[in-house]
């Protein structure tokens, strides 16, 4: 075994890097320091493009505006704060959207969407049910059960769902939560479990945990393999840099967008939900659970409760249109099996259903109301799949299919509840060729494509040169040509653009952002002009992380391991290693060979180089940055055998990753 303090300095200056292996995996968000530039106004292309929206707006009948309201106990008009004093959510920095007009800044449908899901507060839904909304970008809501509280989903941090009960029990009885339901495995719908209740209390049986069958490794999966490209994609997709206001972040589509600054948590489900169907009394109230895996979600699920005749549709079915492909990265979802199960929710609980909720936005009264939102929602998801493989069997590519897929057929664009204010009809399409046919368009001239800066060199070159380039983005920017002056400006940026350049597309981009529908959309639009002129913001924001740490699996975890390992480093540094948990009584047989980490459960039959013995609570320690691995090994928490100084060495090679990577300049 390794003498401890003969390797004391090289632990001291190696061990921090398997204490970081994670730490890029749950970055904190980015936020700025210096006073960035200021917007511009909207330009005439844009108020004529936004008049003609309003005009091609479905008609207006106030139901929405009702429905929005209704119920409303106590409208939140507050601001939630984190440990640290910096802001989560502040209900009031949507005040803007109270006037009575659109901005010429913001699509006028995604104005009117806006304005309502800005309205915050308590809702009562109907007897025993409420929801606590405009709190967090999801819903909380609050089942009565006879004893106690039942939870959906309780938002994405710690603060914001402890101040929604809370706000809660400022008009109903304090009683104490007795179950929760993670309705899917997306963290604005579990992240906040914390703030409402004790693992101690889910230990000793006294709170349940009810979630889909699939959950915990959706739920850890997702966001640590890819994770750190993906938070810094859901940076753009939420627009968690710029204000709220008209020319900035208008929320993000399914509800208002907090900072991304609070404490997020996980609490794993004590009780599966396997499916198709369950029946389950919780607290007295009784759940019929529809399983949906592949949907909005890997794991995800519907409920019915019959004695309130109320339908929970999750995130499956919610007044706007989804996306099949979130920008923000995930696999493709099946948008056939997506319209498959609303289908089977409509023939199942269509006729006994009296409200239908969900987890975004707000209800929908009245069983033809109800009925007719169901089918709408279906018909559009099936749409995406069928229209996209009918253009794909006519061989459009991927981008064709975009640049066709524009608008919903009939009466779907005409209804509110089906607009592209999350999704869009252009992104959706394109996904769906992805899940089916992959990125190759079948052109051989698009095989092997130079990479971006080297395609954009020669690009600029070819037209002539940077001044005549810079030129011609702008001619365009002035005809209102934005989506060409996109394609210009990226170039040249990419070609190695200065400043002027980068202001130019940042102009373009911008007035795209003002002009669309989407929120989401916008706010990738406008993060991307924010960062053109102002240069990547610096890291900032709450630490996170912990519990998902704590929830990987060994098996998760040397997954993650694998992913770290920089090749060109490993490579002419093979080594093999057993791994034990003494706790678990598993052991796992690593290999590092011509730069790859592989490994399987289980000894591989023959001695391996390195022995490394400890429990997976020291892992966990050592991963969250609260033991130091030389700290475990001088405690005895840690054993090593064999060769300890190559093992080291191999750690030095797991890379950690940096969030604040660039994405609209090379």
């Amino acid at each position: 075994m390794m003498h401890v303090t003969r390797f004391r300095v090289a632990l001291a200056t190696q061990a921090v890097v398997l204490a970081l292996t994670l730490a890029g995996s749950f970055a904190s968000p980015l936020s700025a320091e210096a006073t960035p530039s200021a917007p511009k106004e909207a330009s005439a292309a844009t108020i004529a493009a936004n008049a003609a929206a309003a005009k091609a707006m479905p008609a207006e009948d106030g139901a929405d505006q009702a429905a929005v309201r209704r119920g409303l106990i106590e409208e939140f008009t507050g601001r939630i704060v984190n440990a640290k004093g910096e802001v989560i959510v502040d209900a009031r920095a949507y005040d803007f959207l109270k006037a009575d007009t659109s901005a010429a800044t913001v699509n006028p449908s995604l104005w009117r969407h806006a304005k309502l899901y800005s309205v915050a507060g308590l809702f009562k839904v109907t007897d025993r049910i409420y929801q606590l909304r405009g709190f967090d970008l999801a819903n909380m809501t609050v089942i009565e059960g006879d004893s106690g509280l039942i939870l959906v989903d309780p938002l994405t941090s710690a603060e914001t769902a402890r101040t929604a009960l809370e706000f809660y029990f400022r008009h109903r009885p304090k009683r104490l939560v007795v179950a929760v339901i993670y309705s899917h495995s997306h963290i604005d719908h579990f992240g906040g479990v914390r703030g409402v209740v004790d693992e101690g209390d889910v230990k000793a049986g006294r709170v349940a945990i009810y979630a889909p069958r699939g959950f915990l490794n959706e739920s850890i999966s997702e966001n640590v393999f890819a994770g750190t490209a993906m938070l810094r994609r859901a940076q753009y997709q939420g627009g968690s840099l710029m204000e709220r206001s008209i020319t900035g972040q208008v929320g993000a589509g399914i509800g208002i967008n907090g900072s991304g600054r609070g404490e997020t948590s996980l609490i794993p489900p004590t009780v599966e939900i396997a499916g198709p169907y369950e029946r389950r009394v919780i607290d007295g109230v009784e759940f019929e659970f529809q399983v949906t895996p592949g949907t909005e979600a890997p794991a995800e699920m519907n409920f019915y409760l019959p004695g309130q005749r109320v339908l929970d549709m999750a995130e499956n079915a919610v007044r706007s249109m989804h996306n099949v492909l979130t920008p923000r990265g995930a696999q493709v979802r099946d948008a056939k099996g997506w319209s498959e199960y609303i289908d089977a929710a409509l023939a199942r609980y269509g006729d006994r259903t009296d409200t239908l909720i969900a987890q975004h936005l707000w209800p929908t009264w009245g069983g033809e109301e109800i009925r007719t939102m169901l089918a709408d929602q279906r018909d559009m998801y099936a749409y995406f799949n069928n229209r996209a493989l009918f253009l794909a069997n006519q061989g459009k590519t991927l981008d064709e299919i975009g640049s066709e897929m524009r608008t919903l057929p009939g009466a779907l664009q005409a209804k509110f509840a089906t607009r592209g204010y999350y999704g869009t009809t252009s992104f959706n399409g394109r996904a769906v060729y992805q899940r089916y046919l992959g990125f190759y368009d079948a052109n051989p001239a698009n095989l092997d494509p130079l990479a971006p800066a080297d395609a954009a060199s020669r690009y600029v070159a070819a037209l002539g040169g940077r001044k005549r380039v810079l030129a011609l983005v702008r001619e365009a920017n002035g005809k209102g040509d934005y989506r060409w002056a996109a394609e210009l400006g990226k170039q040249l940026v990419f070609a190695g653009g200065d400043q002027e350049a980068r202001n130019a597309l940042a102009d373009t981009l911008e007035q795209l952002g003002y002009q669309t529908e989407s929120a989401i959309w916008r706010n990738m639009y406008l993060s991307g002009a924010y960062e053109l002129r102002n240069g990547l913001a610096k890291a900032g924001g709450a630490a996170r992380g912990g519990d998902m740490t704590r929830a990987l699996t060994p098996q998760m975890y040397f997954d993650l391991l694998a992913v770290r390992l920089d090749a060109d480093k490993a490579q002419n540094h093979d080594l093999t290693l057993d791994w034990k948990f003494v706790d678990l009584g598993k052991s796992f047989a690593l290999t590092v060979r011509n730069g790859v980490l592989t490994w399987r459960e289980g000894t591989r039959g023959a001695p391996a180089e390195v022995t490394i013995s400890m429990d997976k609570a020291t892992l966990d320690r050592i991963n969250v940055r609260e033991l130091s691995l030389a700290d475990a090994i001088a405690a005895g928490k840690v054993k090593l055998e064999g060769d300890a100084a190559g093992f080291l060495q191999l750690m030095s090679f797991m890379a950690v990753f940096d969030p604040q990577f660039a994405i609209v300049a090379p």
